[in-house]
């Protein structure tokens, strides 16, 4: 058996490579382990956009927030990678908690205003408005393919051991730590570690079951999709749509999201609502009824694309029932987990708080606890 690792991080993902950086950095001894090679498209962190949203009203959102726009910037800095464009983000819609989230963002410092719908329409021509718009400028996208690489080169550089193909089918809790049973590309090596961050995504009610306890996590294969752009001239905000009552929203799943992602098309998306499935066991193709109604919004409420080009794409959420993360340390096993397809965004802050679970440097807020009131 090889000797006792500190602290071994399981899953490369986003938040997994967040937390091999911030440990790293802080010059402790982490090796990631991720099951499947750079830049795999099987879980939730590939693709080339992700919207920083900031339409939280929650003090605990909006805080991670403010600290997560300081983190892209120093991890910008550090990497020397552009990793976010500042488009600026839009919501709109009859969504009731438009204003809450406004006075949210403004007693934080983080800037938000309301515009009249016509001025929006002009501004962004490539979107249908017929409602109250909330523009939030400071927000925009960011770009995975570029941060998780980032993100990994840098823990490398302060001293962490990462490795691809190295899948974790084992955990077990020992007295004075984990002992891990890792397939290596059809090798099997057993390490001893003094305590494990678990970051795997889909596939952590796996990797846990009978070793710790945790939430119910559900897994949903999500199935967004590019539309070729009819108006090139159209200037394109990261935008998040909330249906209400009257005419133009029947038939919708949930909100959408969306995005430019350059050569590629705009992005568009239900959110939250595909199928449940076994993340070893997808179809990676999209439910028809949800694909039929997603193009049909485009046609509806995007007259800057063309909805006849679609090319789609696959990924996947992983959810608790009341959609906040679950960040805790159970112990010797620090979970990360939970992040619906809305956390991406706060990857360097996810990170910093997974980092400090691991040093024993203090809880996560409460909202994020394993064993929160909301999940029993």
């Amino acid at each position: 058996m090889n000797p006792t690792l500190d602290t071994v991080v399981i899953g490369g993902g986003a938040m997994g490579s967040a937390a091999a950086w911030a440990l790293a950095r802080r010059g402790r001894d982490v090796t990631l382990l991720e099951q499947f090679g750079p830049g795999h498209r099987i879980g939730a962190s590939h693709g080339a956009t992700r919207n920083l949203s900031l339409a939280y009203s929650e003090p605990e959102y909006v805080a991670m927030l403010a600290e997560a726009l300081t983190l892209w910037g120093e991890l910008e800095n550090e990497s020397g990678e552009q990793l976010l464009a500042r488009t600026g983000v839009v919501n709109h819609g009859p969504d009731p908690q438009l204003g809450a989230i406004h006075d949210a963002l403004t007693k934080a410092g983080l800037r938000a205003d309301f515009l009249p719908v016509p001025e929006a329409g002009e501004r962004w021509r490539g979107i249908r408005f017929d409602q109250q718009v909330l523009y939030m400028p400071d927000g925009g996208q960011l770009n995975p393919e570029a941060a998780l690489p980032a993100l990994q080169r840098l823990a490398a550089a302060n001293g962490a051991a990462i490795r691809h193909h190295a899948k974790v089918v084992e955990l077990k809790i020992l007295d004075d730590g984990v002992r891990l049973t890792v397939d290596d590309g059809g090798r099997t090596e057993v390490l001893t570690a003094r305590q494990a961050v678990v970051t795997a995504g889909g596939w952590t009610s796996k990797l846990l079951a009978g070793a710790v306890a945790t939430p119910r996590l559900t897994v949903t294969q999500e199935q967004p999709a590019h539309f070729g752009i009819s108006d090139d001239g159209a200037e394109w905000p990261g935008f998040n749509h909330f249906p209400g009552p009257g005419e133009g929203y029947d038939g919708w799943y949930s909100p959408v999201y969306g995005m430019l992602t350059p050569g590629e098309g705009v992005k568009a998306g239900w959110h939250g609502v595909g199928p449940v499935v076994d993340p070893d066991r997808r179809s990676f193709r999209p439910e028809p009824r949800q694909r039929a109604a997603l193009q049909q919004y485009a046609r509806q409420w995007l007259p800057g694309v063309d909805a006849d080009v679609m090319a789609d794409i696959s990924c996947t959420y992983t959810t608790v029932p009341d959609h906040n993360f679950v960040l805790d340390r159970i112990g010797p096993v620090v979970i990360g987990a939970g992040f619906a397809g809305h956390g991406f965004k706060f990857t360097p802050v996810v990170g910093r708080i997974l980092a400090d679970l691991a040093a024993g440097d203090g809880p996560a807020p409460a909202m994020f606890s394993a064993t929160r009131a909301s999940l029993r």
